[in-house]
């Protein structure tokens, strides 16, 4: 069941004269305007509480036989070969 209450927001003339055009050339008030751009707002932030979760992503790779590593540690460090 869906209740209703009645409220006073002070919005700036500028906005609320467009969203008076706005809501009319949408066949709607303004009211629908401030209830829809407060949903989005609040699923937005919702959104933005869910925690990030990086995929778990595996590979069959590494070494051939009979490699080691030292050619991908001179390449990755960029380490003259007499470094090692």
């Amino acid at each position: 069941m869906v209740t209703h209450m009645k409220t006073t927001i002070e919005i700036s003339t500028p906005v609320l004269t467009e969203a008076k055009r706005v809501a009319a050339r949408e066949h709607t008030t303004v009211r629908a305007l401030v209830e829809e751009g407060l949903r989005r707002v609040l699923r937005e932030r919702q959104e933005e509480k869910k925690p990030f979760r990086l995929k778990v992503v595996t590979a069959k790779a590494g070494l051939q036989p009979g490699m080691d590593w030292d050619l991908p540690r001179e390449l990755a460090y960029d380490l003259p070969s007499d470094e090692k």
